[in-house]
């Protein structure tokens, strides 16, 4: 194999028929994915450092050849594609975190090969192994097409798994058995460049906001009651098992039971970057740094939030004082509470919760759904 070429991975969920003997799930509690991706070496590093992930095969999928060689896949003149299969541990990582994580790793607008590598054999597909699989899979992709991130149209293929046979001995973890070779490859293929672009902070996420409830995580929960009439954009609810998943416990507390965090001690409170907050539950917006100011107070406080409807306000009375509590509007979610003792324009103060919210920052805002906000952000530039 030479230093500039390699194939295609391919994450496989299931320990369906026509899976070679060697790449058969271990026990019960760990399942297996497939998905191609160009370089088998990189897809292959990319999935192991996940947590939940056990173990990762480098291998050929897609093609009828029994038992297919690297040099006859590489020949291009078969169906297969390079490909690796991840055994790994649903209870710990879902099949929508692996789909997430694939977009990661890949330009899924190339069905010509990734990358410095050419041809079918290395073109991105995701192999479903069911129904759920491939909704799951479907989502993800229409949500990447939508989000603003890709320049061109996505081309990813998304299609039925059939076979998978694991690639030679010396393909195996060829990233720590070969690490001069593997990073001279990979410094020059292109790759980490154009994750980089397109990616940026984005790369490095909590992979357990996935789940295959809600295949894109805190940013756009799947379940519950929807409302479309923020901007255009559609929020929803989830269940309450499915808030609890999501959330630690304090989070939990603040937003459903009406707690409050600790003054001084919450991430929020001095943070001066400059982007939106939104509901942790929801995604919503609620406020933007462009309102923020320094209270004194330890909590993060805002002037007003980031639109006229994006807050509901509610009068409280649980501490034998009248209190105006402020709360989403979509999520329901408990955020903090509105005082007269604010600075101009207003002369309000919306002390609110960090708890409650989720930061996006100004580079990140039209990749995450957030692009028609970002004006309003610059202002406090």
């Amino acid at each position: 194999m030479t230093v500039m070429r390699c194939l295609t991975a391919v994450v496989t969920l299931s320990l369906a028929a026509l899976v070679a003997p060697q790449a058969a799930a271990k026990d019960q509690q760990q399942a297996v994915a497939t998905f191609a991706g160009g370089c088998f070496w990189c897809v292959e590093e990319g999935f192991e450092e996940l947590d939940g992930v056990s173990e990762v095969i480098s291998g050929y999928a897609g093609g009828t050849v029994p038992n297919p060689s690297y040099e006859l896949v590489s020949s291009g003149t078969t169906k297969y594609q390079e490909s690796v299969q991840v055994h790994y541990d649903p209870q710990i990582v879902s099949y929508a975190a692996l789909v997430q994580k694939l977009f990661r790793l890949i330009n899924p607008t190339d069905n010509q090969g990734q990358f410095v590598d050419r041809g079918a054999q290395y073109r991105p597909s995701i192999f479903y192994h069911n129904a759920e699989q491939q909704q799951i899979a479907e989502t993800i992709k229409a949500a990447m097409a939508k989000s603003g991130r890709y320049d061109q149209p996505l081309t990813l293929e998304i299609k039925p798994f059939t076979t998978f046979y694991p690639a030679e001995d010396y393909h195996q973890n060829y990233y720590s058995k070969n690490p001069v070779r593997y990073n001279l490859y990979t410094f020059n293929s292109g790759r980490w460049d154009y994750i980089d672009e397109v990616w940026g902070e984005d790369q490095d996420v909590d992979y357990q906001q996935f789940t295959n409830e809600n295949p894109l995580g805190n940013s756009a929960p799947s379940s519950g009651a929807a409302d479309s009439d923020l901007q255009g954009n559609t929020y929803t609810k989830p269940s309450d098992k499915k808030i609890r998943e999501m959330l630690t416990p304090l989070q939990y507390e603040v937003t459903q039971e009406g707690e409050t965090e600790r003054a001084f001690n919450n991430p929020y409170w001095d943070n001066e970057k400059p982007g939106i907050y939104v509901d942790i539950v929801t995604g919503e917006p609620l406020f933007s740094s462009a309102d923020k100011y320094h209270s004194g107070t330890g909590w993060p406080s805002f002037t007003r939030p980031i639109s006229a409807n994006a807050v509901v306000e509610r009068e409280d009375s649980s501490w034998f004082v009248t209190r105006t509590e402020i709360r989403s509007r979509i999520g329901d979610s408990h955020l903090g509470h509105v005082f007269k003792d604010g600075p101009q324009p207003t002369g309000l103060r919306y002390c609110m919760n960090s708890a409650a919210m989720k930061f996006i920052p100004l580079a990140q805002m039209k990749a995450k759904g957030y692009g028609e906000y970002i004006d309003q952000v610059k202002q406090s530039q």
